[in-house]
């Protein structure tokens, strides 16, 4: 029989009359009058994809639906996020205009406004613009302090209000390290100059965070300790890999990187890994510091999963590894019949 025959006739017969999912399929493939051993593999699909679909339409378009509207509501929240962050700017340019004599309360309120803008959105940007602003503002030939402390605390800003995982660690120094190698291509002869301080301000911005990470453990209110429990293991092993972590992403850009360039990066690189000690010490420390206080907590949700383990759809998965593991060692067993059989005809 066709496939697209067996569909038609299979959508014909599934009927929704019948109380249960096993009655309706049993209902469908009986009066379908199919030799199921005589079935092909695609005919087998086939029977799969249409009753679930007949079974499964109602919900499919709620779901859509509600998929629809989670989307434009997605859209709405970008939206408003752009709006929030226009205000916050046009509000802190407002007060700026107001204290621009008074140079120590523009320095608080620049403070005030790292603090209170969402930097990654403009993380790009901020970087470029505070390098070439240190380039400009250059009168005695060397950028490097200056340029070290901004990019400090443009990464610390950056780091410290999220959650401290690799994944988004990576990308905000990625960036800014990005950034700068753009500067760098731009100005090559103060290339050494930007990437040795933005590496510096990194580390130092990076070892700022984590060490705020540790102090704030010990005040962490319950609803953190949750949120933090449940990525317990990885922040774990993220924080005993910070050093690597520092690494790679400079060789990442490094690859990325003209050839001057690269072995800029190459040689601070080589240079650093004495500076990073303090920084793996330092996560090591708030590592071991989160494992006494936390490690209570991590076992009570481990048996939490374990209890989870014992749910219908954990069960599912258990039955579907169990299927997967006979599907792979009969194939695998017929690939040794048939080279045994090959060898022996030899």
């Amino acid at each position: 029989m066709k496939t697209e025959e067996l569909r038609e006739k299979l959508q014909k017969l599934y009927s929704k009359r019948y109380k249960s999912i096993q009655k309706r399929v049993t209902h469908a493939l009986e009066a379908a009058q199919l030799d199921v051993d005589q079935l092909s593999a695609e005919e087998v699909a086939t029977v799969a994809e249409t009753l679930i679909e007949k079974e499964t339409e109602t919900l499919s378009k709620e779901l859509e639906e509600l998929i629809a509207q989670k989307e434009a509501l997605e859209r709405k929240i970008e939206k408003k996020s752009d709006e929030l962050q226009e205000i916050k700017y046009e509000v802190f340019n407002s007060i700026e205009e107001e204290f621009k004599d008074s140079h120590n309360a523009l320095l608080t309120l620049h403070q005030i406004k790292l603090q209170s803008i969402d930097l990654y959105d403009i993380l790009s940007e901020m970087v470029e613009s505070a390098i070439i602003t240190a380039l400009e503002k250059d009168t005695d030939g060397d950028i490097r302090e200056a340029t070290k402390e901004v990019i400090k605390e443009i990464t610390f800003e950056a780091i410290k209000e999220g959650p401290l995982n690799t994944i988004r660690v990576r990308k905000i120094l990625s960036t800014i390290l990005a950034t700068a190698l753009e500067v760098a291509e731009a100005t090559p002869t103060r290339a050494d100059e930007i990437l040795h301080a933005t590496l510096k301000g990194m580390r130092a911005g990076l070892f700022a965070a984590i060490e705020r990470f540790k102090k704030r453990l010990a005040f962490m209110p319950v609803e953190a300790k949750h949120i933090l429990i449940e990525d317990y293991d990885t922040i774990i092993e993220d924080l005993n890999q910070t050093d690597t972590l520092f690494s790679q992403v400079i060789i990442t850009q490094a690859q990325e990187s003209n050839p001057s360039l690269r072995t800029i990066l190459l040689d601070i690189n080589n240079e650093m890994k004495y500076d990073l000690d303090e920084l793996v010490h330092l996560s090591k420390e708030t590592a071991e510091v989160m494992r006494e206080k936390f490690s209570s907590f991590a076992k009570l949700a481990v048996k939490k999963a374990d209890s989870a383990l014992q749910s219908p759809k954990a069960q599912e998965a258990k039955k579907m590894g169990m299927q997967a593991f006979s599907v792979a060692k009969e194939a695998l067993e017929n690939a040794l019949k048939n080279a045994r059989s090959s060898i022996d005809k030899k």
